[in-house]
């Protein structure tokens, strides 16, 4: 299998890209620019790695053309989050989030729509449990999330008559970088062993991309256990 992943720098991505490296798929994976990318190509040799900077969506226009053949599965991890009221909210947290989260997943996807259709793909959307409920400081973000859990609904009925799939995952609360981040605005302690492990979310992915052909999980919510 073929699968083109976002985020594979930290977190859940680049859990996502070992886990389906080890056992022998094919990647392409996308770095913002040249140093990230070495890097990625260091950590997976065997993965091709194109650069384009999320933060910047015309740098994917023409993408699709950097990919041969067809893509099993298209999965958008990568995000960034950054808190605040909308009493003090900047137009460049607004733009970013909306850009990354949102925008980006967009041109991405159309980019490689030639792809999935000619492999009858998946494309996943790793969406966040702000995608379904907008709390206090996290408007930007949540907006962003909201948005994107528009874009799947709706290529996802785009795309049925293609034999195109979309899934979305709302996971809470993950034991990831970002989530160190969101504590220290929050201006909280942080214990991973409050949240989902990586691991379990990353199973849950390859879940929806392993599902055979006769089924289809629209939506599937992640919550921690306890």
């Amino acid at each position: 299998m073929k699968h083109v992943v976002t985020g594979a720098g930290s977190g859940i991505g680049h859990a996502l890209a070992r886990r389906l490296t080890d056992r022998g798929d094919e990647l392409v994976l996308l770095a913002r620019n040249q140093a990230r990318g070495a890097d990625l190509g260091r950590t997976f040799p065997q993965a091709q790695v194109l650069v384009a900077d999320l933060g910047d969506p015309g740098t994917l226009n023409g993408l699709g053309r950097e990919v041969d053949g067809g893509v099993d599965t298209l999965v958008h991890v990568a995000g960034v989050v950054d808190l605040s009221p909308v009493s003090s909210l900047r137009l460049a947290q607004w733009e970013e989030q909306l850009t990354v989260n949102l925008t980006a997943p967009a041109v991405l996807t159309r980019e490689l729509l030639p792809h999935l259709r000619a492999a009858r793909g998946t494309v996943v959307f790793v969406n966040s449990s702000a995608g379904l409920t907008a709390n206090a400081r996290w408007s930007a973000y949540a907006a962003s999330k909201f948005g994107l859990r528009a874009l799947a609904d709706a290529l996802r009925a785009e795309e049925a008559e293609h034999g195109v799939r979309v899934s979305t995952v709302y996971p809470s609360r993950t034991a990831t970088p970002m989530q160190v981040k969101v504590h220290e605005q929050e201006g909280r302690d942080y214990d991973a062993s409050q949240w989902i492990s990586v691991d379990t979310l990353v199973e849950t992915i390859v879940h929806v991309i392993d599902l055979p052909a006769d089924a289809t999980i629209p939506d599937v919510t992640v919550r921690p256990g306890a």
